[in-house]
């Protein structure tokens, strides 16, 4: 049945302009989640309202469900082996053109970033942080594998040697605090090694993760290398540590988010890196990033070969 018009602009929260002498309406943003390259809203038709900092309805964003995640990772899934199979300097090279991309819409994202309240400077800071996040993990793509892999001496007549692979898709739920850095601190460890991702943004703040998907959208990132979604924890989180293709999970949660993941991982036996939400998280230092991050998502090869033959 098609909604009459009243409603449709009741749903819209329309706003009425008067430019130039001429009434017009202001047509409210409709968020959408970024899920195997495309914008996705949530199966169920559900969302939430999201409020700036003085009150005022700013948006509807979708409540994704365990449909959408399982849509999420068969997204993911398709997208892995191509991603795993790209050279390391062409991965690096579209790291960074995303990297441009965040600072040609800096001012875009800093306003998002500050629309529950976040000082302006501060946002500022975050999105400068962000960029460069991405810069650091870009130069890192084709440096990892020297670093981590080895040639490892055995007393047998055998060359013995020791590589590095993507493990998979990984789940990434982000936390509330530095909502676009935090997000992008955990995401980008895991794809920088060919790996994919789907995440959950944060639930307070989650407009600047539909940001960083409209820019994905439009870089050279494959689809489905990245998926985004919004919710409510307590409905996703379960599905998260339950779903057999997750090859490991990094989050920012909550005793309970944990001991959910915990319990849930072990059956598929999941690795997990949980950050304790209730500490907070200095996503600006240098400890946030770095080798080691890379390190947590990564599955190690032994071979050996005969000497001679």
């Amino acid at each position: 049945m098609r909604a009459s018009p009243g409603r449709f602009l009741e749903s819209c929260h329309p706003v009425l302009l008067i430019l130039n002498g001429h009434v017009s309406l202001k047509i409210t943003k409709t968020p959408k989640c970024y899920v195997g390259g495309g914008f996705i809203r949530s199966e169920s038709g559900r969302v939430y309202p999201m409020n700036d900092s003085t009150g005022a309805f700013f948006a509807n964003i979708p409540l994704c469900t365990r449909k959408d995640l399982r849509n999420a990772v068969e997204a993911a899934a398709k997208a892995g082996p191509g991603w795993a199979g790209r050279n390391a300097y062409n991965r690096g090279q579209i790291l960074y053109r995303l990297a441009e991309m965040l600072e040609a819409r800096a001012a875009e994202t800093s306003a998002a970033i500050s629309l529950t309240g976040i000082p302006k400077k501060d946002a500022d800071r975050e999105v400068s942080a962000s960029i460069e996040r991405i810069i650091h993990y870009a130069g890192w793509t084709d440096k990892y594998q020297a670093l981590l892999g080895s040639v490892n001496p055995v007393s047998s007549a055998h060359f013995n040697f020791t590589v590095t692979e993507p493990m998979g898709i990984i789940g990434i739920v982000a936390p509330d605090e530095a909502p676009l850095l935090g997000l992008l601190s955990l995401v980008l460890p895991a794809i920088t090694s060919g790996n994919t991702v789907v995440a959950l943004a944060s639930t307070t703040q989650p407009y600047p993760a539909i940001l960083l998907g409209e820019m994905l959208a439009t870089s050279d990132l494959p689809g489905g290398v990245v998926n985004l979604l919004t919710g409510r924890r307590e409905e996703l989180i379960p599905t998260f540590a339950t779903h057999a293709h997750f090859r490991g999970i990094a989050a920012v949660a909550n005793l309970a988010d944990r001991i959910t993941l915990q319990t849930g991982a072990a059956d598929s036996v999941k690795r997990l890196k949980l950050i304790p939400s209730e500490t907070a998280t200095d996503w600006f230092s240098e400890k946030a990033q770095g080798l080691y991050e890379i390190r947590d998502h990564l599955e190690f090869k032994t071979t050996w070969h005969p000497i001679g033959a």
